[in-house]
C-alpha cells in the first residue's frame, strides 16, 4: 500500500496520513487466518487476495497509532471506509487508490470544527460545507483545498459574505452583510473592496460609487434616509453586471443605507470580524478638517478580511442627495443633486462646497487649466500624490527604521491611461510613478502636524495648482497648492540624491528641534510620462499661508553683492532682498536669543552637510496700513508697535 505523508495546509484539514508499506514486500509477512504483519509492525486484519489487502479489513500503523477500516483495492484503501488518527480526528466517506476521494466528513479533535463534501486526492474539492470551531461556517465550492468559486461565509456574529470566492478570498462579484442590516454589494479583489459598488445602511440611505484597493475613489452618488436609488437603475447596473445579483444575496433589500465607509484589509483570507457600530447620517462635521472618524475595526481570524470602517459628513440635510468625489477614501468635494423634499428649501442650481475658503487678496501664480504646458504633469502629480498617500495611510503606525531609508525603501508604480488592478484610469497620458522613502514622508507630515485629510485636499482634490510665473534662477519649476498650505518645486538628480544622502540627519534634526527654522519637506516623487522626460519634485511648507495677509517678504542671505531688487514698483507678491530691509526689530530678550540660538543651530546643521546656498525667508504684517506705500520703496523706519514679524525660515 502507498500513502502519501503531506497534510493540506488548513488545520481543519485531516492531519497527514501515515506512511504505508507497499504489499510488494509480502515476501517477509506472516500470512496466519487473514492476519498480516509487516516488518515495521503495522498490522492488517481482513480479506486478502494474492497476499494483499482485498474487500474489507483494518490496518493500524505501528507508529502513529492511526486506524482504518474499510474497502480496500489492490492493497490501497479503495470505497467506503473510516480513519481515526489518535488526535481524535476522524475521516467517514469514499476513498480511491488510497486517497481521500468522493464524498465524505472530516470532523476534527473538537467536534465543532468539521468540512463535509466533496474531496479530490486527499483535498477539499468540489461542493462543501465547513464549519469551524470558533462558529463560522463557510458552505460553497473549493479548488484543490481553497474556498474558489461561488460560495457563502458566514461569520459567528451573524456577519456573512454571498459571492465568489478566489485563493480563499472574496473576490469577484459579492454581497457582505452585516448582522446589523448594512451591506455592501460589488465588486471584490483579493478581499477588499474593488471597482464599482453600493454601500447600504440599515436604517437608509446608500452610496453608489467607485471603490479602489478598499477605499471610495473617484466620483460617486448619495442618497439620503428617505431617498432611494432608482430601482431602473439598479436594474440596469445588474443586467449589465456592474453590480451582483442580489437573488443569491441576503435577500435584503438592496437599495435603503448610505455608505460613508471604507473597506480595506491588513489580513488576508476569510475571518471573524466582530460586530461594528452603525455610524450616525446625521453626523455632520467641516469637509475642511480631518474627514474620516473610526467607528469600527474589524480584525479577521485566522484567515480573514479588516475593515475599517469611517463615518464622515454627510455635508447637509438628510434630504438632500449628492454627489460626491473621493480620493483614495478622502472626501475632496461635493455637488447638491437635489434637495427637492417638502421640508427642504428649492435650490435653483448645484452648489459646490469646497474644503477651504478662497482668499480675496489676489495670489501669485498662473492657474493651471487644460492646455497649459504644465497641464498633464499636475495631472500625474496630483494622481501620484494621492496613490502614494492613500497606501501609506492604513499602515500601522511606528517609528522609522533604518530600512526606510536608502534605495531599497522606494516604491514604484505604472499608471496606465485606462487604469489597471492597482491604480485607477485617468486623463494624462500614461506615466511612471516613483515615491521615494514614504515611510520617512509620512512621519515628517504627522511630525509636522499635517493632517491628511487636508494634505490630499489641498494638493490632490479637485481644485488645480498655480504655477509661479517668475522660477528662481536655478531653472526650478514652482507650483502651489490652491489654499497656499504647500509648495512643490521641481529638482535636478544631484539635488535628490543631495535630499536622500541627508534625509536620516534631517530627520533626527526636525526631531530634536520643533522650533526649527529649516525648510519643512513633506514629500520626494519622480514622474515620468510617456514622453520620456523624468521631473523629480520634493512637497514643502509654505510658511506664508497664513490668516495674516503678507505685506512684505524679504530672501536673506547675509550678503550685500547682488542683494537689492530692481523692480521699481513693490508689492505683496514681490521678493525683497538684503539691502532693501531697512527695519529695526524690537524683541524681548527671550525670544531674541531663542531665535539667534535657533539659526545658529540650523546654520551649523546646514554647514555639517556641506550646504552653502539657503537663506532666511522673513515675512512682514503690517498693523498699521498707513505705513504700507504700494509702489514706493520700503519706508525707512517704522515703529515697533506698528510691525508684525510673522516668521522667520532658513530655506535652501
Amino acid at each position: 500500500m502507498q500513502g502519501r505523508t503531506a497534510a493540506p495546509a488548513a488545520s481543519s484539514n485531516p492531519p497527514a496520513r501515515p506512511h504505508q508499506s507497499h504489499p510488494d514486500a509480502a515476501a517477509s509477512w506472516t500470512n496466519s487466518a487473514g492476519e498480516l504483519t509487516l516488518p515495521n509492525g503495522d498490522l492488517y486484519s481482513g480479506t486478502l487476495s494474492g497476499g494483499v489487502p482485498e474487500g474489507t479489513g483494518r490496518y493500524v500503523w505501528s507508529g502513529s497509532g492511526c486506524v482504518y477500516e474499510g474497502g480496500w483495492r489492490r492493497g490501497m484503501r479503495h470505497g467506503n471506509g473510516r480513519t481515526e488518527w489518535p488526535s481524535g480526528a476522524v475521516y467517514e466517506g469514499e476513498y480511491s487508490g488510497g486517497f481521500m476521494d468522493g464524498e465524505g466528513t472530516y470532523t476534527n479533535c473538537s467536534p465543532s470544527s468539521s468540512y463535509k463534501g466533496q474531496w479530490k486526492l486527499d483535498r477539499k474539492h468540489g461542493l462543501g460545507l465547513q464549519a469551524h470551531a470558533n462558529g463560522d461556517v463557510y458552505q460553497g465550492s473549493w479548488v484543490q483545498g481553497q474556498m474558489e468559486g461561488q460560495g457563502r461565509y458566514t461569520w459567528a456574529n451573524g456577519n456573512s459574505y454571498v459571492g465568489t470566492m478566489r485563493n480563499g478570498l472574496m473576490s469577484g462579484k459579492g454581497v457582505l452583510t452585516w448582522s446589523t442590516g448594512d451591506s455592501f454589494q460589488g465588486n471584490w479583489v483579493a478581499g477588499v473592496a474593488h471597482g464599482y459598488g453600493l454601500y447600504t445602511w440599515e436604517g437608509g440611505g446608500c452610496y453608489l460609487g467607485t471603490w479602489s484597493r478598499g477605499l471610495k475613489d473617484g466620483k460617486g452618488t448619495f442618497y439620503p434616509e428617505r431617498r432611494r436609488v432608482p430601482a431602473a437603475r439598479l436594474d440596469d447596473l445588474r443586467k449589465r453586471g456592474v453590480l451582483p445579483d442580489v437573488s443569491f444575496g441576503t435577500g435584503a433589500d438592496p437599495e435603503p443605507a448610505e455608505a460613508d465607509a471604507s473597506l480595506s484589509r491588513r489580513s488576508s483570507g476569510l475571518g471573524r470580524p466582530p460586530m461594528k457600530k452603525r455610524p450616525s447620517l446625521q453626523r455632520r462635521r467641516s469637509i475642511g478638517a480631518a474627514i474620516g472618524v473610526a467607528v469600527g475595526v474589524v480584525t479577521g481570524g485566522p484567515a480573514g478580511p479588516e475593515k475599517t470602517l469611517k463615518c464622515e459628513d454627510t455635508a447637509g440635510s438628510s434630504s438632500q442627495i449628492l454627489e460626491r468625489e473621493y480620493a483614495q477614501g478622502v472626501l475632496i468635494s461635493e455637488v447638491v443633486l437635489d434637495k427637492s423634499l417638502p421640508d427642504s428649501p428649492s435650490s435653483k442650481k448645484p452648489r459646490l462646497r469646497r474644503s477651504r475658503k478662497v482668499k480675496d487678496a489676489k495670489r501669485p501664480g498662473e492657474t493651471i487649466i487644460k492646455g497649459h504646458r504644465s497641464y498633464d504633469l499636475m495631472l500625474c502629480l496630483q494622481l501620484g500624490i494621492r496613490y502614494t498617500v492613500g497606501r501609506i495611510t492604513p499602515i500601522q503606525e511606528r517609528e522609522v527604521r533604518a530600512s526606510d531609508f536608502g534605495p531599497k525603501a522606494n516604491f514604484w508604480m505604472n499608471f496606465p491611461k485606462n487604469g489597471s488592478p492597482l491604480t485607477p484610469s485617468h486623463r494624462a497620458l500614461d506615466f511612471k510613478w516613483k515615491d521615494y522613502c514614504p515611510m520617512v514622508f509620512r512621519n515628517l507630515r504627522e511630525m509636522f502636524k499635517i493632517d491628511t485629510a487636508d494634505y490630499m485636499i489641498s494638493i490632490s482634490g479637485s481644485d488645480a495648482l498655480r504655477e509661479l510665473s517668475s522660477p528662481g534662477k536655478s531653472g526650478s519649476i514652482f507650483f502651489l497648492s490652491q489654499d497656499d498650505q504647500f509648495m512643490i518645486k521641481t529638482l535636478r538628480k544631484s539635488e535628490v540624491q543631495v535630499l536622500l544622502r541627508m534625509l536620516p540627519y534631517y530627520y533626527r534634526h526636525v526631531h530634536a528641534y520643533e522650533n526649527t527654522l529649516v525648510t519643512k519637506f513633506f514629500g520626494l516623487h519622480r514622474v515620468r510620462p510617456s514622453s520620456g522626460q523624468k521631473f523629480r519634485f520634493v512637497v514643502m511648507g509654505n510658511m506664508f499661508c497664513t490668516e495674516l495677509r503678507i505685506h512684505r517678504r524679504f530672501d536673506l542671505k547675509g550678503s550685500s553683492l547682488g542683494r537689492s531688487t530692481e523692480k521699481i514698483k513693490i508689492d505683496e507678491n514681490t521678493t525683497l532682498k538684503d539691502l532693501d530691509l531697512n527695519y529695526s526689530f524690537y524683541l524681548e530678550p527671550s525670544w531674541r536669543d531663542a531665535l539667534l540660538k535657533q539659526i545658529e543651530i540650523d546654520s551649523e546643521f546646514l554647514r555639517n552637510h556641506s550646504i552653502m546656498d539657503y537663506s532666511l525667508l522673513l515675512g512682514f504684517h503690517y498693523r498699521a496700513r498707513q505705513n504700507l506705500q504700494i509702489g514706493s520703496s520700503c519706508p525707512e523706519s517704522i515703529l515697533p508697535d506698528k510691525l508684525t514679524v510673522l516668521s522667520e525660515a532658513a530655506r535652501q
